[in-house]
């Protein structure tokens, strides 16, 4: 799996505010709605936009769509930075060995 769709999603400020709001847990949309300076309208495009990246699901309650993160979505993410991250570290490590050669 790719982290294209996570990026992609995450690309925009206010679905990642979205998903920070969601850490504390499931909320409606009215809920998000009312701490994002955007309309519900614009806050259920931004949600249909995470669902399909993955990153966040719903489930209904009574007459209530609550929006939760969804876990498994961010594997791709933290797949992608991990490799990222030891690459990085690699060519580090690679550059230090080389500079001790050279004194």
């Amino acid at each position: 799996m790719t982290a294209d769709p996570v990026f992609d999603a995450l690309g925009d400020p206010m679905r990642r505010r979205i998903v920070e709001r969601l850490h504390t847990g499931p909320l409606p949309v009215g809920e998000l709605a009312a701490t994002l300076p955007v309309g519900r309208p614009a806050v259920s495009k931004h949600l249909k936009v995470l669902e399909g990246a993955g990153l966040v699901e719903h489930r209904s309650v009574g007459t209530r769509n609550l929006y939760l993160l969804a876990p498994p979505g961010f594997v791709a993410l933290q797949q992608w930075l991990v490799q990222t991250w030891d690459a990085a570290l690699s060519a580090y490590a690679d550059d230090v060995t080389a500079q001790q050669e050279d004194a």
